[in-house]
């Protein structure tokens, strides 16, 4: 057993992470990883600097919003309050509260409510310090990546009473597919924004 295999396992990280990780060394792992969110929880539970954390989070949300609606702007406010205040510029947390809870109302007349959500989930782990927020806005990102890109068409085949179950099948894989597609380009985002260098420095002291 590896050294991060035994951090895995401290940290209670889910099976399927740790089945992949496994008999890999830290250096291995971060470098090779597929998935965006698993990162993302890492980082956070090894208390990666909170700044790098909301900046990559921020990243994988940015992802997102091609595909809110024309003229929806409170998505991006969200992530350029909380991406500012991670760079130390003048915006306040309480401000990055306030954009936060304004991407999270767009949710119920945005086009596509998961990116919205993916923005609220970038911006409150700047806020609210929450560990969970940045793989929160990590697979919202990459849900709504999955259901723009036409997941949803095989849907409405479903109304055809002889292609029902086929055309649900063929989504739900379509959607899988192109899910983990989204997570793998993001887990680059995430290793631009908190590199090998940090997260060994911040696994080195232990994890908590």
């Amino acid at each position: 057993m590896t050294k991060l295999d035994k951090q895995l396992l401290a940290l209670n990280a889910c099976d399927d992470s740790r089945e992949w990780a496994r008999g890999k060394t830290l250096a291995v792992a971060w470098r090779t990883c597929h998935r965006a969110d698993w990162m993302l929880w890492l980082a956070s539970r090894a208390e990666v600097p909170r700044q790098a954390l909301v900046l990559a989070a921020c990243a994988c949300a940015r992802t997102s919003l091609q595909y809110v609606k024309q003229g929806e702007e409170r998505p991006l406010r969200a992530i350029e309050a909380a991406e500012d205040w991670a760079r130390g510029g003048l915006t306040t947390l309480e401000q990055v509260r306030t954009a936060a809870y304004a991407a999270y109302a767009a949710t119920y007349d945005a086009y596509a409510a998961d990116a919205a959500y993916a923005a609220y989930d970038a911006a409150y782990a700047a806020y609210a310090a929450d560990a969970y927020a940045p793989i929160d806005a990590a697979r919202e990102a990459s849900a709504t990546a999955a259901h723009a890109a036409g997941a949803y068409a095989a849907y409405a085949a479903t109304y055809d009473a002889y292609a029902a179950d086929a055309a649900r099948e063929a989504s739900a894989a379509y959607a899988a597919t192109y899910r983990s597609k989204a997570l793998r380009s993001m887990a680059a985002l995430v290793r631009k924004l908190i590199p090998y260098s940090m997260i060994a420095k911040a696994m080195k002291g232990g994890t908590k």
